[in-house]
C-alpha cells in the first residue's frame, strides 16, 4: 500500500479505500461496498466520514456502516441521495478510490449476550442499515433476535430479506402498501416478549418513541443521526442535551452515535 494512502490524527484514522462496486437497492438509496485495512478496527454501530470527491463540498458525510467483512476486508455502506454531496457518491463506480475517514463513534455493546438472551432490533428507513450488522453478530452467537421495521411506503423497503436471515421480522409502512399498517409502535406495543436489549436507529419520532417506552430499561440503545462538521468533537456542531443539566452535553461525532435511553435529550 502507498504510505499516503493511510495515517492517523490522534485517535482518527484516514485512508484511501477502495470502491469493489455499487448498486441501487432502492429509489435513490444505494449500497457501496468498501476495501481497506480500516475495516479491521469496525464494530457494529460504527460510522464513516467520506470525503466527497469534488473540491466544491467542504464537508466530510457521515454514512453509518452496514455490514463488516474482515476476512476480505469489505465494508458495506447504504445510503440515501439527500443532496449534491450524496448524488456524487452514487456515480462511483468499481475501482474508483475514496478518501475515508474512521471508523467512528462508540458502536453499540453486544457484549454478554449469548443462547439464553433475547433481543429486539428496530429501525426506521434509512436508519435500518446498522442494525444489519448488529443482527449478524447476534445470530452468531445463537441470540433469539425479533427485528421490527418501519418504512413509509412498500418502495422505500430495505434490507428485509438480509435482516430475516437472523431474526424474526415485523415490517410496518405508513401507508400500509407492505406489511403492518403503520409505525413501529403498533407492532412493539403488541409483543409479550421481555428483551435483555434493544437497539434501534431511525428518524427523530422513531427515537424519542424508543426513548420514552424504554426509558428506564438497562440496556436499550439509541443510534443517533446529525449534521456534522468535523466529525472529531472539536467543532461542538453535533451537541445533544443531557438530562437536568444545562451544562452538559453529548457529541453524536464523539460520545455517540450510540447512546442509552434516558440519557440525552431528544
Amino acid at each position: 500500500m502507498n504510505p499516503n494512502c493511510k495515517k492517523r490524527m490522534g485517535s482518527i484514522r484516514l485512508e484511501t479505500m477502495k470502491v469493489v462496486a455499487q448498486e441501487e437497492i432502492a429509489p435513490a438509496i444505494y449500497k457501496l461496498v468498501l476495501e481497506g485495512e480500516m475495516v479491521e478496527a469496525m464494530r457494529a454501530g460504527q460510522f464513516l466520514h467520506l470525503r466527497v470527491p469534488d473540491d466544491a463540498h467542504l464537508l466530510r458525510r457521515p454514512i453509518s456502516i452496514s455490514s463488516i467483512d474482515k476476512s476480505k476486508k469489505q465494508c458495506h455502506l447504504i445510503y440515501r441521495i439527500e443532496g449534491s454531496g450524496t448524488a456524487i457518491f452514487s456515480t462511483l463506480k468499481a475501482g474508483d478510490s475514496l478518501d475515508v475517514m474512521g471508523p467512528q463513534g462508540n458502536g453499540f455493546d453486544l457484549s454478554d449476550l449469548d443462547q439464553c438472551s433475547r433481543v429486539l432490533l428496530v429501525g426506521g428507513g434509512i436508519g435500518v442499515p446498522p442494525l444489519l450488522e448488529v443482527a449478524k453478530q447476534l445470530n452468531e452467537r445463537s441470540v433469539e433476535v425479533t427485528t421490527v421495521l418501519g418504512f413509509a411506503t412498500k418502495d422505500a423497503v430495505i434490507l428485509e430479506a438480509e435482516l430475516s436471515k437472523y431474526s424474526q421480522v415485523f415490517v410496518t409502512t405508513d401507508d400500509g402498501s407492505y406489511g403492518i399498517r403503520g409505525n413501529v409502535s403498533v407492532v412493539i406495543n403488541e409483543l409479550d416478549s421481555e428483551f435483555d436489549a434493544i437497539y434501534s436507529c431511525g428518524a427523530p419520532g422513531m427515537m424519542k418513541y424508543i426513548n420514552q417506552t424504554f426509558y428506564e430499561h438497562p440496556r436499550a440503545y439509541l443510534s443517533l443521526e446529525s449534521r456534522m462538521a468535523c466529525g472529531m468533537g472539536a467543532c461542538y456542531a453535533c451537541v445533544l442535551k443531557v438530562p437536568d443539566s444545562e451544562t452538559v452535553s453529548q457529541r453524536v461525532c464523539e460520545d455517540g452515535p450510540v447512546f442509552k435511553t434516558g440519557t440525552v435529550v431528544l
